[in-house]
């Protein structure tokens, strides 16, 4: 099974300024992400159907997260 490697680099900027904390982790996890939509797509995934799935087990991850901490 292939994997997606690559390093994401550490926010230099603090979660309190959140514009640029946030603009930084786009920025940062942006080149991964084309990386596992292109792997997935070529192996026959369709391309949004894949955006789709990983927005969904992102909000589902962060809410078992969040539902766990009782």
């Amino acid at each position: 099974m292939d994997t997606i490697s690559g390093s994401v680099p550490g926010p230099t900027h603090p979660a309190s300024e959140f514009l640029a904390y946030e603009a930084e982790c786009r920025n940062a996890l942006k080149p991964l992400l084309a990386g596992l939509l292109d792997t997935a797509e070529s192996v026959g995934w369709n391309r949004r159907t894949v955006a789709s799935t990983l927005m969904f087990l992102a909000a589902q991850h962060v809410s078992a997260e969040t539902s766990g901490r009782s």
